[in-house]
């Protein structure tokens, strides 16, 4: 049986997955949990490197989501930094 790599994730369902990200994060990286306006998927690590610049306060991530949160909006729950 595949192993959960966090909470927030569900290996036998499709509804939510994991991805490498760039997280725009002007206030660093104190957040868990980040609105989908400022998450971009990429789809690998590697690529989430590669557009990372965190002189400009873009981080690369892996992320849990995209997740409706109860207000309605569509989440992105931090698992780890990628740099």
């Amino acid at each position: 049986m595949p192993q959960a790599t966090s909470l927030f994730t569900d290996v036998e369902s499709k509804v939510v997955g994991t991805s490498a990200v760039v997280i725009y994060s002007p206030s660093g990286k104190s957040r868990k949990r980040f609105p989908e306006g400022v998450v971009e998927v990429y789809p690998s690590e590697a690529d989430a490197l590669a557009h990372a610049d965190p002189a400009k306060h873009r981080h690369a991530a892996l992320a849990s989501g995209p997740s409706r949160s109860s207000e309605g909006f569509k989440l992105f729950y931090l698992l780890r930094w990628l740099d």
